[in-house]
C-alpha cells in the first residue's frame, strides 16, 4: 500500500489530476467529453512532467557535478574489457537526457583515447536509460517495468559496445577526432554551494531546451487519448499485429525528443490498448536513434560505423519490445 501511494500520488500525482478535473468542472467544462478530457490531460501531464523534470534535472546535475569529463575519463580508464563497457554504460545513466547532448561527450572520450567500444556503450546508454527514465517510467508503468527497462537498456549498451570493440572499427572514426587529443585539466574542487548553483543553472537551461518538446508530446498524447479511436491503436500496435514493434521503432527513429516528451505519448498509447513492449520500443527509438542525433554522429564517424551503430540499436530495441510484449501479463 505504501508503494502504491508513492507510485500513484507522489510519482503519478493523481491528486493533481483530480484537482484539475474539479477545477475544470467548476467552470462548466465537461471533463468526460473530448474537449474537456483533452484540456484536463494537457494541463495535468504538462504540470506533472514539468515538476518531475525540474526535480530530476536538479538532482542529476548535482550528482553529475562530481563527474566532469576529465574525472569520467579517468574512471573509465581504470577498467578494461567487459567491465569497462559496464562502467561506461552505468556512467551514461547520470549524463545528459538526449542523444544530441551525449554525442559531444562521446567525441571527447574518443579523442581522449578511450576504447571505441567503451565510448559507444556510453553513447547508447546515456539517452536510453538515464535516471530520469527510471523515475518517469515508474510514474506510468510501475517499478517492475521501469527497473527491467533500465536493465535491458544497459544490456543493449554493453553488448553493442562490445560488438563494436571486437570488430575493431577504429578506422571508421573520422581522423580529426582520433588526432585531436585532449587536455588533461584537473577539475577544480567545488563547494556544496557551487554544486547547488551548477544544478540550478543546468535545470533552467535544460528545461528551456526540452519544454517545447514536452508541449508537443503532451499535445500528441491528448490527441491520442481523447480523439483517436482505441480500435485504431489496437489494430496498429496491439497484440493482433505481430509487426507492431517494428512499426513503432521505425516511426520513432525520425522523431526527436527526450524521455520527457515521449512519456505522455506512451501513456496515451497504453490507455488506448497498445502493447507495452511496442510502446517501449517507440520510446527507445525516439530517444536513442533520432534523426538529428544521427546527423550529428555522422560528422564524427564514417557511414559503415554509423550503420553498424544504428543496426545494433535497432535490433536491440526490437528484441526488447517483443520481450516486454511476452512478459507484459506478468509485470503489469
Amino acid at each position: 500500500m505504501i508503494w502504491d501511494f508513492i507510485q500513484n500520488q507522489i510519482l503519478g500525482m493523481m491528486w493533481l489530476n483530480e484537482l484539475i478535473g474539479f477545477g475544470l468542472s467548476a467552470i462548466g467544462l465537461d471533463t468526460s467529453g473530448r474537449i474537456g478530457g483533452s484540456v484536463q490531460f494537457f494541463i495535468y501531464d504538462t504540470l506533472k512532467i514539468t515538476i518531475l523534470l525540474c526535480f530530476l534535472i536538479f538532482l542529476i546535475s548535482y550528482i553529475q557535478s562530481y563527474f566532469p569529463p576529465e574525472r569520467s575519463k579517468k574512471i573509465l580508464g581504470r577498467f578494461h574489457g567487459i567491465w569497462a563497457n559496464i562502467i561506461s554504460a552505468l556512467l551514461g545513466t547520470v549524463t545528459p537526457f538526449c542523444s544530441c547532448s551525449s554525442i559531444p561527450l562521446f567525441i571527447g572520450f574518443t579523442s581522449a583515447g578511450l576504447p571505441l567500444g567503451v565510448t559507444f556503450s556510453f553513447l547508447i546508454s546515456s539517452p536510453m536509460v538515464d535516471i530520469g527514465s527510471l523515475v518517469l517510467l515508474m510514474s506510468i508503468f510501475g517499478a517492475k517495468v521501469a527497473v527491467i527497462y533500465v536493465v535491458v537498456g544497459l544490456v543493449i549498451a554493453v553488448v553493442g559496445g562490445t560488438i563494436i570493440e571486437k570488430l575493431h572499427m577504429e578506422k571508421y572514426v573520422e581522423s580529426f577526432i582520433l588526432t585531436a587529443g585532449s587536455v588533461d585539466i584537473e577539475s577544480p574542487d567545488l563547494t556544496k554551494k557551487d554544486r547547488l548553483v551548477y544544478a540550478k543553472e543546468q535545470m533552467l537551461s535544460t528545461f528551456k531546451k526540452v519544454f517545447p518538446y514536452i508541449l508537443v508530446g503532451v499535445g500528441i498524447g491528448a490527441l491520442i487519448h481523447n480523439w483517436i479511436p482505441g480500435h485504431w491503436i489496437e489494430a496498429a500496435l496491439g497484440s493482433n499485429n505481430p509487426f507492431g514493434v517494428i512499426l513503432a521503432t521505425l516511426v520513432g527513429i525520425p522523431m526527436y525528443a527526450d524521455i520527457f516528451g515521449t512519456i505522455p505519448i506512451a501513456e496515451a498509447l497504453l490507455y488506448k490498448g497498445a502493447q507495452l513492449g511496442t510502446i517501449l520500443s517507440f520510446m527507445m527509438a525516439v530517444t536513442t536513434l533520432s534523426l538529428p542525433s544521427m546527423i550529428m554522429l555522422k560528422r564524427a564517424v564514417k557511414p559503415k560505423l554509423l550503420g553498424l551503430f544504428i543496426g545494433i540499436c535497432a535490433i536491440g530495441i526490437i528484441l526488447v519490445g517483443y520481450f516486454f510484449n511476452v512478459i507484459q501479463s506478468f509485470i503489469i
